[in-house]
């Protein structure tokens, strides 16, 4: 976390263009490389390149791909994707793995919050009126997916950044 340098409670990487990185000495930013390595990140998958097409219907392609996995037991505060210069563009959260209970509210963090089960396989777009929306996920529900032997979450955030 930027402030207090805490790690997060889901594990994170990142495919394509550009990453989504934080610690305590730079705060949230996007970045080309791997804070660690040093190296690009990996090409974003044409799969998911061809859903970024199919549900936005934008002719630019996503630029960072953040892969968050949730073991079982995490979770993810109230938070709005605002680090972006392009905020036209919707962002996309693919959920693979075990249920998530998902939640979503309005433009201040105190709004009101619709709760929504995520199963493995749903789709998420956050666009318009929604794009700034707070939103997080309250908890994973064990054992309700057998896609990942070990349990858990995955999650593919697909945003434009620039």
């Amino acid at each position: 976390m930027p402030k207090t340098g805490k790690a997060f409670s889901v594990r994170m990487t990142n495919c394509g263009p550009l990453g989504w990185v934080s610690d305590k000495s730079g705060g949230y930013r996007y970045q080309a490389t791997h804070p660690t390595t040093g190296r690009p990140w990996p090409e974003l998958p044409r799969g998911l390149l061809s859903l970024w097409d199919e549900v936005t219907g934008l002719t630019r392609p996503p630029e960072a791909c953040l892969i968050n996995y949730y073991a079982p037991g995490a979770k993810m505060g109230s938070h709005r994707d605002e680090d972006e210069a392009d905020r036209g563009a919707p962002v996309v959260s693919i959920s693979l793995g075990d249920d998530a209970t998902f939640h979503i509210g309005g433009l201040e963090r105190g709004d009101p919050k619709r709760r929504l089960r995520l199963k493995s396989g749903d789709v998420v777009v956050l666009g318009g009126a929604a794009r700034l929306a707070y939103h997080g996920i309250d908890r994973i529900h064990p054992r309700t997916s057998d896609l990942l032997a070990e349990g858990g979450r995955f999650n593919l955030t697909l945003r434009r950044v620039t």
